[in-house]
């Protein structure tokens, strides 16, 4: 039984996440959602300003093997960080569901109405009506592949949020919630529908992420949450009967490039959105903290009349500096084929592993750090990552090394920096250094 502080403080911070979602409706403000992949990336989202985060737990997501995710334990420690920064949290258990799962998908939800999470993200009609039964706030992954009204109106039973199919155009888009209004079409909540699009990241080649490569080739399935990501390999393409080799302008021919619809997010804004998603829980916690800070400066932008082809340009350049495979703008603005990509990652910039952290001088506000790695010196742009630090990017002004002042630090060396936020010894101290793409 929770004590009366414990259950005053669980009332102010729900209070909290309830004042944020009021004051972002009424001023009809785009959500920004974050993939939280780890501790690192979750920290990231919240620290950035992400009004929602989205996150696995163990079995039944679709980044089941390529993020770290998170245990059933973590649930309470979840929903307390968000609850304490106004930020809701969703459970993704959007993965095909077949019979031998429905016991472990009683658990997750059982799991997620006990911690308190806001809403869970599924695809799976069975693992639909549990929420729904269990009392839970449910959201329509895009696994389900909603293209038409018709079919939003038979989830709105269901369903108060809902993921359309990321090969509609905003054309599509805008007639789907212009009906919602026309219509009236609300959710369980009694409000009207709201949609959700991904907004940025990784895209897969097959329609709404439904593909089988990986399960004919590996026996590893996608749907299940085990992409091998052969999509992501060069081919060649070879006529079987005449043994001539086609000849493709890029052999990754099935590997498309990354969304990014920062540079008309205003088109988004007026096709009425109202949840942007970023993909990348199975990327590193600073591609989090760059992403969730861009687009949250952007929408923010659209609201007080500062969204400009200046602040556009700075944007994307930003963006440009964490992992991508280039950007192109899906299929929102008409477009019906793919743009693919070339191999590797297109970032800027890239990090070199330097040492971790050794101690912390709260009232000095000066961080140590012991270097296993390479070397560091004055001017040198850093980033540090831990599960409760989040990510942290400074550029060394000046710095002590092994209690003296110095210029330039060796592997060995212990040295201090002054740093605003707490340094743990779990954090890792990294050097980012400029990328030739």
């Amino acid at each position: 039984m929770p004590s009366l502080p414990q259950i005053i403080m669980n009332f102010y911070h729900y209070f909290c996440i309830l004042k944020n979602d009021y004051m972002r409706k009424q001023q009809d403000k785009i959500e920004l959602m974050a993939p939280a992949g780890s501790w690192e990336a979750l920290q990231a989202a919240i620290d950035n300003g992400a009004d929602s985060i989205y996150f696995g737990v163990e079995q039944l997501n679709m980044r089941a093997m390529s993020s770290i995710n998170f245990a059933l334990d973590d649930l309470p420690e979840i929903v307390q960080r968000c609850r304490q920064n106004g930020v809701r949290s969703y459970l993704t258990l959007n993965t095909i569901v077949y019979d031998h799962d429905l016991l472990m998908a009683k658990k997750l939800i059982q799991a997620a109405k006990d911690a308190g999470i806001s809403a869970v993200i599924v695809a799976d009609q069975a693992v639909m009506f549990m929420a729904r039964e269990a009392g839970l706030e449910v959201h329509i992954s895009t696994q389900i592949n909603i293209t038409n009204v018709e079919t939003l109106k038979f989830y709105s039973t269901f369903a108060d949020t809902m993921v359309l199919s990321r090969e509609l155009s905003l054309r599509q888009v805008k007639h789907i919630t212009e009906q919602i209004e026309k219509q009236q079409i609300k959710g369980p909540s009694g409000r009207l529908i709201e949609i959700e699009i991904f907004g940025h990241g990784a895209l897969c080649m097959a329609v709404s992420g439904k593909c089988h490569m990986s399960l004919h080739t590996y026996n590893s399935s996608a749907n299940r949450g085990a992409c091998k990501q052969n999509c992501r390999k060069p081919y060649i393409v070879i006529d079987k009967e005449s043994g001539i080799e086609l000849e493709i302008d890029n052999e990754y021919i099935m590997s498309p490039k990354d969304l990014m619809v920062l540079d008309f997010l205003d088109q988004v804004k007026d096709a009425g959105v109202k949840v942007l998603k970023i993909e990348g829980r199975g990327r590193a916690p600073e591609y989090v903290a760059t992403t969730v800070k861009v687009y949250r400066e952007a929408i923010d932008a659209l609201y007080n009349n500062s969204f400009t082809p200046e602040r556009i340009e700075k944007w994307v350049e930003q963006l440009a500096t964490v992992y991508n495979r280039g950007f192109w703008s899906g299929y929102y603005l008409g477009k019906k084929l793919g743009e693919w990509t070339t191999p590797g990652s297109h970032a800027t910039q890239k990090k070199i592993y330097l040492g971790k952290g050794w101690h912390y001088y709260p009232k000095a506000k000066v961080a140590e750090f012991k270097l296993e790695a390479f070397d560091l010196k004055q001017g040198d742009k850093i980033l540090i990552t831990g599960p409760t630090t989040g990510v942290i990017e400074t550029i060394v002004d000046q710095m002590y090394i092994n209690d003296q002042p110095g210029t330039m630090a060796q592997k060995g060396d212990i040295i201090s920096i002054k740093i605003d936020k707490k340094i743990r010894l779990a954090d890792k101290l990294y050097k980012l250094v400029k990328n030739e793409v």
